[in-house]
């Protein structure tokens, strides 16, 4: 087949899949497999794409056919204009979580001390070294998996940040001018009512926020008093439905400050609070 041909016959089979957005994944499929640009399709559209990478992209056509994310299959995905290698480990960066890290990089200075919680990726974590190049970024994750993910990241770009193996705070030692916690926040009961891509390929662990979405934030919420500075930040990333619940937690535990942030689609996505400082 020709690239114009392969493309279109992807769209019409993903299409037949019901994946959303079939024509898009066709062609970001396309520019992966092929190593092309847009510039090369619109002048070789017409030639017959090469026999290794036609078998290629058809054996990647039917597993995206199958609801594994395009991101797994390609191994890649971009966040904050940084490339992140992603595997069934990690959950997938997405744009949402954008609005934590800007909100974030609005009170990282030089120099300072940041706790990314539940790093996954490293995609937090990361991206905050690389617009403060000159702040101490840690990134703490309970599965080895993910760290290791996060540790090919990190030295994928060359933007070096501490990795700990810890649930929690278990193995955390250190005060922090910031905290920050993409933790897993999802209700158990919705898990089920999730895209396929999600509930049945990203990780549970890093979906499931037990029976009220709320867990991990109470108990980030209690400990991060401890090890944050006083005046520290604490800033964290929710559902749409969970700022007030959030914000009322943080509030109880002596933050002050507390405000709720909304992403590009108007919808409540980051909580924000400093800790009071000691008079």
């Amino acid at each position: 087949m020709t690239y114009r041909e392969l493309c279109q016959f992807a769209t019409q089979q993903m299409s037949s899949a019901q994946i959303e957005n079939a024509s898009v994944d066709a062609w970001l499929l396309l520019e992966a497999v092929c190593q092309i640009n847009r510039s090369f399709f619109l002048v070789h559209g017409d030639e017959h794409v090469p026999c290794e990478q036609e078998d290629a992209y058809l054996d990647l056509l039917k597993k995206r056919c199958t609801h594994i994310p395009l991101q797994y299959l390609i191994g890649e995905q971009e966040f904050m204009g940084i490339p992140f290698k992603v595997t069934p480990d990690v959950l997938i960066p997405r744009q949402d979580t954008e609005s934590l890290v800007e909100e974030a990089l609005k009170y990282l200075k030089p120099g300072q001390k940041v706790l990314d919680m539940c790093t996954g990726s490293g995609c937090i974590a990361i991206s905050l070294k690389s617009f403060v190049p000159e702040a101490e970024v840690t990134a703490v994750d309970v599965s080895e998996g993910a760290l290791a993910v996060a540790k090919e990241n990190s030295e994928k770009n060359e933007l070096p940040v501490t990795l700990i193996h810890s649930d929690l705070f278990c193995q955390v030692s250190d005060k922090y001018d910031m905290i920050v916690s993409n933790p897993p926040y999802i209700p158990s009961a919705v898990i089920a009512t999730l895209m396929p891509e999600v509930r049945d390929h990203e990780p549970m662990q890093a979906l499931d926020g037990t029976e009220d979405g709320l867990y991990f934030y109470e108990k980030i919420t209690r400990d991060s008093i401890l090890f944050l500075k006083e005046g520290g930040m604490l800033l964290y990333e929710i559902g749409h439905d969970q700022g007030q619940a959030v914000s009322e937690m943080m509030t109880a535990a002596g933050y002050v400050n507390v405000r709720v942030i909304q992403d590009l689609a108007g919808l409540d996505r980051v909580v924000v609070g400093r800790r009071k400082e000691n008079v």
